[in-house]
Formats: structure tokens, sequence, C-alpha cells
């Protein structure tokens, strides 16, 4: 069994307790920022200019989406505690789900109303999505939320920091662990096959239905909270954007050859 005994808070600062997850949310924040910069600066047919106003307007729809859907599925404690939905000590309270369809969301909603190329720039930051996704769940192994259920395997976490948020000096499944390894192997898949999908977007379906299947999986094992049909919340929100990308992509994406 691995024991991790690190305190889960990084510092503290007029008072509060700044944790190691939003430490990392925000260095996966920096890097997503940076990967795209580096595509531009690659070659990429987008202007930097575009790049940070994408990021204005996806950031902080992502940490909103975010926030709404970890109080959603918590609504049993939120509906009793209203005043911690949008308060200070609320925002650790974050979701994965949201923060991807949030900025998706913002993002697309931007392009709407320019020129900006919606599709070849999620295309684009896809790759960059799922390291920022790998820090934040490095984050949460820190943190010790988001563990699996009990189990006494030989990769069995054992948190033992008071500050943790998992049970005390039980093995439980690192399915943090697990989801950093799915999505560096999915990380590899998408450098190797961008740039040969068309139209622009279906790399970023690609990405999005690759992790759906992930998060429905992985919940079967997972510690959370029954949201519908005895499903977590991630769960069904996957269902639900399988259920959109799978027909999209069959009926639109199309594998180039080399020489095209």
């Amino acid at each position: 069994m691995i024991t991790i005994d690190v305190n889960p808070i990084a510092f503290t600062i007029f008072g509060i307790g700044i944790r190691w997850y939003g430490v990392m949310v925000a260095l996966g924040i920096t890097v997503l920022v940076f990967w795209i910069m580096w595509q531009v600066r690659r070659g990429a047919r987008i202007s930097y200019d575009r790049v940070l106003t994408a990021a204005l307007v996806g950031i902080p729809s992502a940490i909103l989406v975010s926030r709404l859907l970890h109080v959603a599925d918590r609504w049993e404690f939120y509906g009793q505690n209203p005043g911690l939905i949008f308060g200070l000590g609320g925002l650790a309270g974050l979701t994965i789900w949201g923060a991807v369809l949030g900025a998706t969301l913002g993002v697309w909603v931007y392009s709407r109303f320019s020129d900006f190329d919606f599709g070849y720039f999620a295309d684009l930051a896809a790759p960059g999505v799922i390291l920022a996704q790998v820090l934040g769940r490095i984050g949460c192994t820190l943190n010790g939320c988001c563990f699996g259920g009990e189990t006494d395997i030989f990769c069995a976490i054992v948190y033992t920091h008071p500050e943790s948020y998992a049970p005390l000096g039980i093995g439980v499944h690192p399915t943090t662990i697990y989801e950093i390894i799915y999505l560096l192997i999915v990380f590899g898949v998408l450098l190797g096959i961008r740039g040969r999908l068309r139209p622009d977007g279906s790399l970023y379906m690609i990405y999005l239905s690759l992790y759906s299947v992930w998060r429905i999986g992985i919940g079967f094992i997972r510690d959370g909270t029954p949201f519908l049909f005895g499903l977590h919340q991630a769960q069904v929100v996957g269902i639900v954007v399988l259920a959109i990308t799978i027909p999209i992509m069959l009926m639109r994406t199309r594998w180039l050859s080399k020489q095209e």
C-alpha cells in the first residue's frame, strides 16, 4: 500500500488555507494557456490576442459551471447552507466536467460573435486540456479527494494526514492515479492522430468521448453521491456527452490519408 501523509494545505494567506488542489488547478490552467501559445509559436493559424481573449472568456466560464455542477451534486448540503454556494470557503468544490464543459461553452459562445474558429482552436487545445487535468488530479491525490472505494490491493492509498478529505488509515482505490495514467495514454493518442481528422473539432470530440468512457467506468469504484438512476453526476454527464459526440462523429468525422 502507498501511504500519503502530505499536508493538503500548501500555505496560508490571511488565515485562509490554500490547498495543493487549488495550486495544481492554477498551474494546470497556466500550462494549458502556455500549451496553446506554444502551438501558435509553432505556426498555428491563430493569433496570441485571440488565445488571450479565449482564456479570458473560458477560465471564468469554467469556474462558474464547475462550481454550479458541484453545488447541484451536493444540493442536499448547499440547500441548507446557501451562503456557502459562492463563499470563499466553498471555492474548494469544483468539478472537472464542469470546468471542461464550462470553458467549451464559453469559448464557443465567444466564437459565435467573432470570426474565431472554434473547431480549430478546440483541436489545438485538446492535448493541453489533458495536461491541465493531469495536474489537477495530482492536486486531488494530495488533497485526499476523489478517492475510490475501500480495497487492499497492492497500490491502494492510505491517507494519514488529518486535513485529508479521504477516510484516514483505510486503503482506498487510487482512482486519481488511475486517471492520471489513462489521461497520459489519451494524450499520446491525440498527439498521434492530430492533423489526420476532418472537420476541425473532431479531435476535441474524440477527447470528450474518451474521457466520457473513463468517467462512466471509474464511477463504479469511486466515492460519490448518487445523482440519477443510482449513477454519479460525472457518469450521467459522460453518458450525455457520448450521446452527443458519437452521432456527430459518425456523421461528420473522416480520416485523412497521408496524401491528403
